[in-house]
């Protein structure tokens, strides 16, 4: 029902709605649960076991029971927390979880049987016959399993990904947040401020109090208006900040357009990374229950709801209403709903001593509710004296205030604990948590206003400190009442007294699973699904472990909680996957002379998680192979311009990197001076190659890596291993710079005159020799260039910054073309690797080793290095598979990569096997079919002939071991 004068609803404009079928209407700035309310609707969904009616019981995203569907057909969006939807003009919802209807639920015929379905049933339940499990039990408890159904259509909905940075994020709009948002800012700090609501303000605006002598809502209201004027501010409304990760990231989500009748092109849902310098949490504190005898009738919620519903939205679910509390903020309620004409027909505080703060109502200290009357909708609730005397009232809602869990979970999701303290029963965030997040009001612990206020003001300076930055605000003044409590999480009786009123988890549940053995906090939660459903526990998870606690015979602390993990909140995992519709699951990794190369008609293949270009088509070319065959010559006799950005790039720093350097390469860099290069093998600890690339010397401390594209990050992995191993207390740092440069091969003959057209001052061979790097810039824009060579010939490779390689790249392309060059890709790019000998992955695929592809000598012996212990065991060092080049010898000219060797007259079966090809191409330059591949003491067979064979394709032919090297085995090209 409306309460005439009450609330903050624009009641000029009204709003229709449907929720199941049935018509509706509520005004602008009402929820579809406030909606709801207003329109006497109690049952609003079914419990997930026993199909038990289930109402309202929050007025926040913490919500249990009120989950519905919105929308029909492709775009319906289910387990919708109906407290958090907000109300537009057409909005069609539908409940959840019931068949043939909500009000006739023909499941719930469970609930008759809940005497055999208590917790851990499924476990003794199902084992026999053994047969029945999958023809039976598990099909239908698929059948039964779950809430909301998805469509099975494609999702027409877009959700959008986003990346904001700033120095201070402060998650929470009420009053904590607020202020330590004005202070951060009026320090000059960039701020972020968000909020899960769609107005800041948090529960000021649930309450009727006043800050500095005006209503605390008008309060925020002036509030947000001046952040708004400060250009380094950031509101951000609607936005719910779901998980705190390492290095200052925060995950976000925004709703976008699921308050919009018609949102157009507007996105569904946008999912942030912020990334923040300091970060203040000022989430606010959750009301919990008090569990007792069929506390879980639609009609009984928490106190706080029942006082926000009324303050904020002008409703209440009925006339006649009674509050039930162990703590002061449940007189609050009261308090409000007397002062607003309603009937409160009691306020129950179960302390033997508590004082009436509620003023002329019906007080009864030292009772306790017991049980509820009614079905589908309360109708009354029992009252028991400390004496037993009980008392029957007739209510239409009862409000129960068990006290208020600090939300402290983004604290704990780094794996820090939660701390107990008992003068506010309840968790608090430890001393040490989350790097870089400080933690403010009601999530600290601060319960009254002016705690909130005080502490975010002098949370949003200490941040602002931090960062160099000085802060002075006033604090305002407003309520300061004391909060008191006394420990009462369940009413002792007969019948079931729920806890998780999602996953119909009672009293009982817990203390079975205690008898069980199931004593740890971890396990009770599985055994029972206590805290598992939507809310994931938020409103009952601390009743739950302080009961187990109580039935342990532990206290609180010891008995502890479960893990905190993000998501804060449920995200639909459309938004989580923002963008990848229609695509794998692996991550899409694009260069940035991407664009350019889609516009050249170039196909794009994977290499490892980057896209790169097969090839460049040209008019009138109609196979792949023209292309490549075209690109290779064109490298060979003009100049051709590769994008090599995806290659790791791995910035290094310390006095100790060239020791370090000798550890992880096989080779020594220690001797290696500024502005040389050197290329270097990698090993794993078991001796076998891990990866190979280079390393620059970019100046007396620092250092640059390359890695192969497809091992960037295991080589980041080892490193970060081998420093924590073996190098503690060195002084070393390194960070990949992958994603900051971008690297672009400058192969042929004519690369130098490309180049000295291009930068700023010319080069030539003394000045940049082989295997050498020099700063250099390009139109005043410095950059970085490498004359290092994967093509065999004259070469260079020039990086710059990554906001600046879409226009390199185009420059690059234009002179190459004036140069009768141009643009090559992937597959001419192997086939200049392969006429060189050059290794890659399919070389180094994890079973070779040094001794394999010829790189023995390439191991120092006066140093020691990761793995050469292990590389030097006998079976490693002789009669091994060693890499060779291969050439036709015989009528087929096919040599597939894959096929297994075999001396000339043996029969190709497993027994025989002598090798087999890894890599392979037709060699435009040399006119012939050119391979890699391992054969068995392969580099004492030069000149011999094998026979190959590719049982899979159906070739067999005759191949001639040859060199690797099959072209300019001298090197003379790429060093002249």
């Amino acid at each position: 029902m409306r309460i005439e004068g009450k609330g903050r609803v624009n009641r000029d404009r009204p709003l229709g709605f449907t929720f199941d079928g049935q018509a509706y209407s509520g005004f602008e700035g009402d929820t579809l649960a406030s909606a709801l309310m207003a329109e006497d609707v109690h049952l609003l969904g079914r419990s997930f076991k026993y199909h038990r009616p289930r109402g309202l019981f929050t007025d926040t995203s913490a919500e249990p029971n009120a989950l519905v569907t919105v929308g029909r057909g492709a775009g319906a969006d289910p387990n919708t927390r109906a407290t958090a939807q907000e109300l537009f003009e057409g909005l069609d919802a539908v409940s959840q979880n019931r068949w043939p209807s909500l009000s006739l639920d023909l499941l719930a015929v469970n609930d008759l049987f809940a005497p055999f379905l208590g917790a851990g049933f499924y476990y003794k339940t199902f084992m026999w016959p053994k047969t029945f499990w999958e023809k039976l039990y598990e099909p239908a408890i698929r059948r039964a399993a779950g809430l909301g159904a998805l469509s099975g259509a494609p999702d027409p909905d877009r959700a959008e990904k986003a990346f904001a940075f700033c120095d201070v994020l402060v998650i929470g709009g009420g009053p904590a947040g607020l202020m330590a948002a004005r202070a951060a800012a009026s320090a000059g700090a960039d701020v972020i401020l968000a909020d899960e609501g769609p107005s800041f303000g948090g529960r000021l605006l649930a309450e009727v109090e006043e800050i500095e002598g005006q209503p605390a809502h008008l309060w925020a209201e002036a509030e947000v208006r001046a952040l708004q004027d400060l250009p380094n501010v950031r509101l951000m409304t609607r936005t719910t900040v779901t998980g705190a990760y390492d290095g200052g990231t925060y995950g976000a989500v925004e709703r976008v357009s699921s308050h919009i009748s018609n949102p157009g092109a507007l996105p569904r849902e946008c999912f942030w990374r912020i990334a923040a310098k300091r970060a203040v949490l000022a989430g606010g504190a959750l009301e919990r229950p008090i569990a007792f005898r069929d506390n879980d009738r639609p009609g009984v919620m928490l106190a706080s709801a029942l006082r926000g519903y009324l303050n904020r939205y002008g409703t209440v679910p009925g006339g006649r209403v009674a509050v039930f509390g162990n703590n002061d903020d449940a007189h609050r309620t009261a308090r409000d709903l007397a002062a607003a004409g309603l009937h409160v027909v009691a306020l129950v505080d179960s302390r033997h001593d508590a004082q009436n703060r509620a003023g002329d109502v019906p007080f009864y200290p030292g009772w306790q509710v017991c049980g509820t009357h009614g079905r589908k909708h309360l109708t009354g609730i029992t009252l028991r004296a400390p004496d037993g005397r009980r008392d029957d009232l007739q209510v239409d809602a009862l409000g129960v205030s068990g006290g208020w869990n600090p939300a402290i979970h983004l604290t704990c999701h780094t794996g820090a604990r939660p701390v107990w303290r008992d003068d506010i029963v309840a968790f608090l965030p430890p001393a040490t948590h989350v790097p870089g997040l400080a933690v403010a009001g009601a999530a600290n612990g601060a319960f009254s206003t002016q705690a909130c206020l005080a502490e975010g003001a002098e949370v949003g300076r200490a941040v602002a400190t931090e960062l160099g930055l000085s802060a002075k605000v006033e604090v305002p003044r407003a309520e300061d009442a004391p909060f008191s409590i006394r420990r009462l999480w369940t009413v002792p009786g007969k019948g079931r007294a729920w806890l998780d009123l999602q996953n119909d988890v009672t009293v009982k549940d817990v203390r079975r699973a205690a008898a069980e053995n199931y004593a740890s906090v971890e396990h009770m939660k599985r055994y029972t699904t206590q805290g598992m459903a939507t809310d994931q526990g938020k409103s009952s998870n601390v009743s739950a472990l302080a009961i187990l606690a109580d039935a342990t015979g532990r206290d609180i602390p010891e008995t502890g909680t479960t893990t905190f993990r993000p998501p804060y909140s449920p995200i639909a995992i459309a938004t989580l996957g923002a963008g990848g519709a229609g695509k794998g699951l692996a991550p899409q990794r694009f260069t940035t002379s991407h664009d350019a190369s889609l516009a050249l008609k170039a196909p794009m293949i994977e290499a490892g998680l980057w896209y790169r270009p097969s090839y460049f088509p040209k008019e009138g070319e109609t196979s792949w192979r023209q292309s490549c065959d075209r690109e290779v010559l064109m490298v060979r006799t003009h100049v051709g311009v590769c994008d090599v950005s995806t290659l790791g790039k791995i910035e290094l720093q310390g006095a100790d990197v060239p020791r370090f350097l000798d550890l992880v390469y096989t080779n020594t860099f220690s001797s290696l001076v500024p502005g040389r290069t050197r290329y270097g093998l990698m090993l794993r600890e078991d001796g076998h190659v891990m990866d190979d690339g280079t390393t620059a010397r970019l100046s007396d401390d620092r250092w640059l890596m390359t890695t192969t594209t497809a091992a960037a990050g295991q080589v980041m992995r080892h490193l970060d291993w081998v420093k924590q191993a073996y190098c503690q207390g060195w002084d070393v740092r390194f960070i990949s710079v992958t994603e900051h440069w971008a690297q672009f091969a400058i192969a042929g003959p004519k690369s130098r005159d490309l180049l000295n057209g291009l930068l700023d001052g010319p080069i030539d061979n003394e000045s940049v020799p082989f295997m050498a790097n020099r700063p250099v810039t390009i139109g005043g824009q410095a950059a970085r260039l490498f004359r290092i060579s994967f093509s065999g010939e004259h070469a260079y490779e020039l990086a710059i910054p990554a906001r600046y390689g879409a226009a390199l790249f185009d420059e690059l392309l234009a002179r190459a073309e004036a140069l009768d060059g141009g643009a090559y890709g992937m597959e001419a790019l192997n086939v200049l690797r392969i006429e060189k000998g050059h290794i890659t992955h399919a070389e180094i695929h994890g079973r070779t080793t040094a001794f394999d592809i010829g790189m023995q000598r390439m191991i120092a012996s006066g140093k020691d290095c990761i793995g050469k212990v292990l590389a030097a065991r006998p079976g490693l060092m002789e009669d091994r598979e060693e890499m060779v080049g291969l050439r036709p010898a015989g009528e087929v000219k096919l040599i597939p990569a894959g096929a297994h060797l075999f001396d000339r007259e043996a029969d190709p079966v497993r027994a025989h096997d002598q090798g087999y090809v890894t890599s392979t191409c037709f060699s435009p330059t040399l006119g012939e079919t050119r391979a890699l591949g391992f054969l068995r003491n392969g580099r004492a067979r030069h000149g011999e002939t094998v026979k190959l064979v590719d049982h899979l394709r159906g070739v067999t032919a005759l191949c001639e071991v040859t060199e690797p090297v099959a072209f300019d085995p001298e090197g003379g090209r790429l060093r002249g």
